[in-house]
């Protein structure tokens, strides 16, 4: 047997069985995973089955702020939230000078997209002045009572574990601030570090010196009363807690201990603000085991004013040795302080799982909205008008899928079912694929996407019929089946590859530079183009191959498509014997 010319690959024409075995293979696996997973059918966007509606209005203490850059800004902020985790389809958009429409897809957790793009991360970091658990009776001791008899109530965010802010710096052998925990673990079942309303209030408002003015007093009296009356245990109070206050200005929050009871604070002035933070990420804490936890970084100027409080705050008593970490004036943390801390970033951990850290972290990393925005209505959307438009889409691609089956039985006849098969696979991997992803990114098939899968087909049958044509070239050139197909795959490959890479680069532009529904048709179509990669190498060649070795396709059969007399072959090529020359160029 002759050995294959050089550049020419002998197992891809000796054994094109691999190829369709791991593409059939891929597809089980794929079709096995969906089963398995529980999801067969993929996720449906906003426009087909239907969703959530939400309508925030603007609001601003200065009615200049809400101006177009403002509003894009928030677009852009919320929109990155709720599509944070992949393509999840919501649509984030302007409606008049200060509304803001987001519409959230059935299958999304449409209360914690709520929280998402509500909270305008407003994230601050207070010195804790005052604390008791909201509703208890007052007691008398302050709260600087000894640590064997007091315990300070749990944060929501630590619940029952340790709760530390680490910095950068490399540990040492010595007694250092770098790399260490702001104090011990957080107590369970806790009883307030109660104090009086008149005395945690007096902590909280009462001036340096004596001869504090009457305005100071009077603002003392106004904010000890405040804290006397709030019960955080009501929603209406707790909306209302420290609303209006300043970065500057002491004020009053809540926020849940471990028991799930309401806490209430005084907070003095904001010394760290979020736009300190420079990153916030979620990380799943191996080595010591404290499970999932939220790591911030600050910037230079953040790492200066953190390492200022922890310092201030390590030199006072319980619970003014404490810093309140406030979202949107509402206490997510409130770390005990040691030492201070001058590494650059910090640490919260402790029973987090993975949605509590990472939608904590996904609101610090976002950072404020330039706006605060009110909830004006939340809607519930149907998908009637969806549907039908789904049906007719869908009568219109089965109508444009049947007219190319039918222009391929008539044109290419036997070759049309390599083609017909070659599209029963790439729907498979495409089907498969999109219900996989709708669990894993969040990816929702709205109109555009089913566009896009439907554009795809003239895609994939257009690869068809390079390959197709190529064959056909070489055998109107005289040559046989076989290396016909060997001799066309070369030039074939190499149009069809160009002719996917623009297709796909124009769907990576179109998904970068734009959102929503635009989006899912991009994404649709840079798939179904990288799947017409895949099935033309891996499955339309092989199978190919594999059908030039039978007789009714390799003696060209009129019914095969690649019949020589209706191709116009010419005669094969034959080498013929040059004459001599004459001896007697008298003869010549």
């Amino acid at each position: 047997m002759a050995a294959p010319k050089k550049g020419r690959s002998a197992s891809a024409q000796s054994r094109p069985g691999r190829s369709l075995a791991l593409i059939l293979i891929a597809i089980a696996a794929l079709t096995g995973g969906m089963f398995a997973s529980g999801n067969t059918t993929p996720r449906l966007g906003i426009d087909l089955a239907g969703g959530t509606s939400i309508t925030l209005e603007a609001k601003s203490g200065q009615e200049s702020a809400i101006n177009k850059t403002n509003m894009n800004t928030a677009v852009d902020i919320m929109n990155r939230r709720v599509n944070g985790l992949g393509v999840s389809e919501a649509e984030v958009q302007t409606q008049g000078d200060r509304n803001i429409i987001v519409n959230i897809p059935k299958g999304t957790n449409s209360e914690q997209a709520r929280k998402q793009v509500g909270t305008t991360a407003k994230l601050y970091f207070r010195p804790v002045l005052a604390t008791e658990v909201s509703g208890a009776a007052a007691a008398s001791p302050t709260p600087s009572t000894s640590s064997s008899s007091s315990k300070k109530a749990t944060d929501k965010a630590t619940d029952e574990a340790t709760e530390k802010a680490t910095s950068s710096g490399t540990p040492s052998a010595t007694a250092t601030s770098q790399g260490r925990a702001v104090t011990d673990a957080l107590k369970d079942d806790p009883t307030p570090s109660a104090s009086s309303s008149a005395s945690a209030s007096a902590k909280a408002s009462s001036s340096p010196s004596p001869s504090a003015s009457s305005g100071a007093e009077a603002e003392a009296a106004k904010l000890q009363a405040a804290y006397t009356a709030l019960d955080c245990r009501k929603e209406g109070q707790r909306a209302k807690a420290g609303e209006g206050a300043k970065p500057t200005d002491t004020t009053l929050a809540c926020g849940t201990n471990s028991g799930g009871q309401w806490q209430k604070y005084v907070l003095g002035p904001a010394e760290v603000a979020g736009t300190d933070v420079k990153k916030a990420s979620a990380v799943y804490d191996t080595q010591s085991g404290a499970g999932w936890k939220v790591t911030m970084d600050f910037t230079s100027g953040g790492s200066k004013k953190f390492a200022s409080i922890t310092g201030k705050l390590a030199k006072n008593q319980e619970p003014q040795n404490q810093f309140a970490i406030v979202l949107d004036g509402s206490v997510v943390s409130d770390p005990r302080v040691t030492e201070a801390l001058t590494g650059g970033n910090a640490e919260i951990s402790g029973s987090f799982d993975q949605t509590e850290a990472k939608d904590l972290a996904n609101v610090l990393s976002y950072g404020a909205l330039p706006l605060s925005f009110r909830e004006q209505s939340v809607t519930t959307v149907t998908a009637a008008l969806g549907g039908e438009q789904l049906h007719a889409g869908l009568i219109a691609g089965a109508i444009g899928l049947a007219l190319v089956v039918i222009y391929l039985v008539l044109y290419y006849r036997g070759l049309s079912l390599i083609a017909i098969a070659s599209l029963l696979v790439s729907a498979a991997l495409t089907y498969a694929i999109m219900t996989l992803l709708g669990p894993t990114i969040h990816f929702a098939l709205n109109l555009p996407a089913v566009c896009g899968a439907i554009v795809a087909i003239g895609i994939t049958a257009d690869s068809f019929i390079v390959f197709f044509e190529r064959i056909r070239d070489e055998i109107r050139e005289g040559r046989t089946l076989r290396p016909a197909v060997e001799r066309a795959w070369p030039r074939a490959r190499r149009t069809i590859l160009v002719s996917d890479f623009v297709s796909f680069l124009a769907a990576a532009v179109l998904f970068i530079v734009t959102v929503g529904k635009v989006q899912g048709f991009a994404f649709t179509l840079g798939l179904t183009t990288v799947l017409d990669v895949v099935v033309v190498f891996l499955f339309t060649k092989p199978l190919m191959t594999i059908l030039a070795r039978k007789q009714f396709f390799a003696n060209g059969h009129s019914w095969s498509g690649l019949d020589p007399k209706r191709l116009g072959a010419q005669p094969p090529l034959r080498r013929t014997r040059r004459p001599s020359a004459p001896a007697d160029p008298k003869e010549a």
